[in-house]
């Protein structure tokens, strides 16, 4: 494997990792796949994790595993930022539809849905807080 490009950004980034579980059920995952490619996305969602603030969001899958990594500015607030995504247009739309795949309350914000994840290795540099 060669590997991810990362993008660069001016300034100092904060990371968030968070998982989730998807449905363990082959069609559900293929179409949760489907739903986040480039071709079959939904823009106003893209557009709506911009305008809160996030640089970058990367979403892995390992079977019914997930995990999303997000980059955002040094000062981002996460909270503000996801009161305000829960706002934005088709946002309600879009988690009551992937929470059929994901098993999740339809109703359920993408911040209640998405569990925070720990970092307990770095390389410790000393400039990596």
């Amino acid at each position: 494997m060669d590997g991810y490009k990362q993008k660069t950004y001016e300034g100092r980034t904060k990371r968030y990792v968070q998982m989730l579980d998807l449905r363990d059920d082959p069609e559900m995952i293929r179409e949760y796949r489907k739903c986040h490619s480039q071709e079959y996305h939904w823009k106003e969602i893209r557009d709506g994790i911009k305008a809160v603030g996030i640089l970058e969001m990367e979403i892995y899958i390992l079977g019914t595993h997930l995990v999303m990594i997000v980059d955002a500015p040094e000062d981002f607030d996460w909270q503000t930022a996801m009161d305000k995504l829960a706002t934005l247009p088709r946002q309600a739309e879009w988690e009551a539809f992937v929470s059929k795949l994901q098993g999740c309350r339809a109703e359920a914000r993408s911040d209640e849905k998405w569990q925070m994840m720990e970092r307990m290795f770095y390389l410790y540099d000393e400039d990596k807080t």
